[in-house]
């Protein structure tokens, strides 16, 4: 008999349990982490309540920090009781994709925590680049979200962006205000927070908004041109995952801004002739963000955000945090989910038993 260790292993749409299951051991070029701390992700949602799962059983989780508890053979780059962050993409490596060093674009990869076990677990198993070291001055609960940190740094990177200049960030939620955070770090003049909840829209100002619109109000648009001075955004980054939303950037991007889209919707959506106009008319520049790798792997994106946790230019505070349950209660931690609105921030599973 080997080893075992708790997960919280999902068996079935809306059945997620907390059980004994074998605790992995790693291979060669392969690292043991004793999980930390994990987030769930917004996508871990239609996974656990929904059907979006690729088979089950499996282990969910992706954002996570731990310390390494073992390691394989030929395992360098980290040592036994050093603190990691887990990159969660694995890519092939050998497709042209990655010898370009777009390892987001793989088609060949496998995931932690959707394609192979991940870290709603005591324990979960990486390879030694997935692993990222971060400075012990930073907590554990700051360090699970170095993956969305990551992933907003991309999407602002997939523009060609420059300080000095007017963003427009639609979705005040996690990965929006990491993005606002990102763009003051870079110099931006001006930084707009766009989202119908009134609490999230003070966070945003909280975190660094220089001005915050609520779309749900009437004026919107004039609240805009009064912002950019009738110019529309330089940058605008959507966050939110809405037809709304990706219908808003047609509106108030600027004559050869830029925008990009890290959100994902699961609708239709249609735009309206004078919409499409814009486009032409503005010659902006529409696109698409996928996760946050870059070369060499795992990317700046990973080593840049754990430095900026280090150094304080990404300032972190608790209210990210929606709130905290131990592993155990995984299942109760889902159910916050099944009311629309309800979880406004990251919910934390502290892995520690």
């Amino acid at each position: 008999m080997g080893e075992k260790m708790w997960a919280g292993v999902l068996h079935g749409k809306d059945n997620i349990r907390y059980e004994e299951v074998d605790k992995p051991s790693p291979g060669p070029n392969e690292v043991l982490v004793k999980v930390k701390q994990t987030g769930i992700c917004g996508s871990d949602v239609p996974r656990v309540i929904g059907d979006a799962a690729h088979f089950y059983p499996i282990i969910l989780g992706h954002e996570f920090s731990g310390v390494v508890a073992g390691v394989g053979e030929n395992v360098t780059s980290v040592e036994v009781g050093g603190n990691v962050a887990g990159a969660p993409l694995i890519p092939c490596g050998t497709c042209e994709d990655c010898q370009r060093g777009d390892y987001s674009l793989c088609n060949h990869y496998s995931f932690i925590g959707t394609r192979q076990p991940g870290s709603f677990a005591e324990y979960v198993v990486i390879p030694e680049n997935c692993a990222v070291p971060f400075d012990v001055s930073v907590s554990y609960e700051q360090a699970a979200l170095i993956e969305p940190t990551a992933v907003a740094l991309h999407g602002l990177e997939r523009l060609d962006y420059h300080g000095g200049g007017t963003v427009a960030v639609l979705g005040g939620g996690t990965i929006g205000i990491i993005t606002v955070q990102w763009a003051k770090a870079f110099g931006a003049r001006e930084v707009t927070v766009f989202d119908i909840l009134p609490d999230r829209l003070e966070f945003a100002r909280k975190m660094g908004a220089t001005s915050t619109v609520n779309s749900m109000d009437g004026d919107w648009k004039d609240q805009v041109s009064a912002i950019t001075n009738g110019r529309g955004y330089d940058y605008v980054v959507e966050t939110a995952g809405s037809v709304a939303t990706m219908k808003m950037i047609f509106d108030i991007v600027a004559n050869k801004g830029q925008a990009s889209l890290i959100g994902k919707i699961n609708r239709d959506i249609t735009f309206t002739p004078q919409e499409w106009e814009h486009l032409h008319r503005r010659e902006f520049t529409l696109t698409g963000s996928w996760l946050s790798y870059s070369a060499p792997f795992p990317g700046h994106e990973w080593t840049l955000t754990a430095d900026a946790y280090r150094s304080g230019m990404m300032p972190y505070d608790e209210s990210f945090i929606y709130t905290r349950y131990p592993l155990s209660k995984i299942s109760e931690a889902f159910e916050e989910f099944k009311t629309p609105g309800r979880v406004k921030g990251k919910i934390l599973l502290d892995c520690e038993r």
